[in-house]
């Protein structure tokens, strides 16, 4: 873990000192050190060494990934994922909360004024009158009474830096999340077009094998077919025929996947996407830039280090209950028997006084509150690390796999150009009588199964450019910013 993170740094910060700026508890660093990671990934090498030229070329910031599929559906669809989204409802309702607490935060930097008034009426003992005097009295009485704590120590600077940077870590989960939804909308939209195109395979193979049953059966009325020749040809044909409701009720799931995270219920997409459409076409190849771009890119690694930023300031919060609070306060008020007479002449009153508020007796429990922040400090720490670690993991695992997905569908295309001349030559040598139809149905048999295997490639191949897109976090320029949504909301 040391090769990626550089951890002297955060050492340091989670030890208590008094800062420059005289705010007591660790100023934040971050704790990556880029010169501490490769200059390219793994697995990018890796194709560079095994291709003639370098397999990934794209800048990746040239537009939202989804335009590089060439689906104006697609498109359509992502976008309005990205406006009608619940779960995004959700996480922009707790962004407007974060900002909410943050500017409260802010707050404390000033003066505290409140104002009271009060109207009483009294009656008083014999005793506590003198002759003469009445025994009932009106009083009236306000005041405005302005308070400021000090700030000398920082507790309400490193108060606002930990309420600033949990927003700003909000703020970068909205985005994260708006990655994932656009990315899980083309996953959908590729496995429903996917579904579409192993159906059409399936019916055009059952529609070749019953002409194959047909002329078995007309064979063997004539007296030069068997009985077992039609039963093998027609168990051939049911089997195929067998494989589309399954394809069917995929396509089904996905109409509704993709409903439900436009925020339609489940069938309202259902006649808009039933028409069969082909695969979206394979992205442009990409360049992943360095993993040190990565890092910087990612939403979800920005996020991570907002929270170790805003744990680090608490213990500073915590920190500063060590030490006395000083404040500043006047108050202004006026007292009279009659009403009228309220805040005029000799009826006021004022008065300005230095507070000093501490606890010094209840050092145990100060102590344990920071040494529970520093706890919640090392507790954000290592789950930064193991966010870092992720993020290379998942854009490794890409890389490796569209690689791949692209040796393996060249192949397959081979295959199946092989299969389909193999049935043809099967099928016209068995009508000319010199094979028997047990080879051409495994002539078909194999055509379907090659055809198929290609078929899933060509998904697999789509759907793995569209995880590489979601790991680098890259082709992200048409995302709408959080604050605009919120407007929008």
């Amino acid at each position: 873990m040391t090769k990626y993170l550089h951890l002297r740094s955060i050492t340091a910060a989670c030890c208590i000192s008094l800062s420059g700026c005289g705010a007591v508890g660790p100023d934040f660093h971050s704790p990556l050190a880029e010169d501490s990671l490769p200059t390219q990934f793994a697995q990018q090498q890796r194709s560079a060494q095994a291709d003639a030229a370098p397999l990934l070329s794209t800048d990746i910031h040239d537009a939202p990934f989804w335009n590089q599929f060439g689906d104006p559906l697609l498109t359509q669809l992502v976008q309005q994922a990205l406006q009608n989204n619940n779960d995004l409802g959700a996480a922009l309702a707790r962004l407007q909360s974060a900002e909410a607490l943050f500017r409260q935060s802010g707050m404390d930097r000033f003066p505290t004024v409140t104002m009271n008034a009060e109207g009483r009426q009294q009656k008083r003992s014999a005793a506590q009158t003198s002759p003469g005097q009445p025994r009932s009295a009106r009083l009236y009485s306000s005041a405005i009474t302005a308070q400021w704590e000090l700030d000398f120590l920082g507790r309400i600077s490193r108060s606002v830096e930990a309420a600033q940077a949990s927003m700003q870590a909000t703020q970068a989960d909205v985005a994260g999340l708006q990655i994932i939804i656009a990315a899980q909308v083309a996953d959908a939209y590729t496995q429903l077009r996917g579904a579409q195109l192993r159906l059409q395979i399936a019916r055009a193979a059952e529609k070749n094998q019953r002409s194959t049953l047909r002329l078995v059966e007309r064979r063997l009325q004539a007296g030069s077919g068997t009985d077992l020749d039609a039963a093998r040809a027609r168990a051939q044909w049911l089997n195929t025929q067998a494989r589309v409701p399954g394809w069917q009720t995929q396509m089904a799931v996905q109409q509704h996947r993709l409903a439900v995270l436009l925020g339609l219920s489940p069938d309202r997409l259902s006649a808009q996407l039933s028409n069969t459409a082909a695969l979206p076409a394979m992205p442009p190849a990409l360049d992943p830039g360095a993993p040190a771009h990565l890092l910087r890119r990612r939403p979800d690694i920005a996020a991570a280090e907002l929270r170790l930023h805003a744990a680090t300031a608490r213990i500073g919060v915590a920190t500063a209950d060590l030490f006395p609070r000083l404040s500043l306060g006047a108050v202004l008020g006026s007292t009279t028997l009659a009403g009228r007479h309220l805040f005029a002449g000799d009826t006021l009153q004022s008065s300005a006084f230095l507070g000093i508020d501490w606890s010094f007796l209840d050092v145990g429990r100060v102590r344990a509150r920071i040494a529970a922040s520093q706890a919640n400090a090392a507790e954000a720490l290592s789950l930064y690390q193991q966010s870092v670690l992720l993020a290379l993991e998942e854009t490794e695992n890409a890389l490796a796999t569209v690689h791949r997905n692209s040796n393996e569908l060249s192949a397959l295309k081979e295959a199946q150009a092989e299969r389909d001349q193999a049935e043809q030559l099967a099928q016209r040598m068995y009508r000319g009588g010199s094979i028997s139809l047990y080879e051409v149905l495994d002539a078909q048999r194999e055509q379907l199964a090659a055809q198929d295997a290609r078929a899933q490639s060509q998904i697999a191949a789509v759907r793995s450019s569209i995880a590489l897109y979601k790991a680098l976090a890259g082709g992200w320029t048409g995302l709408p910013q959080p604050a605009e949504k919120v407007a929008a909301q």
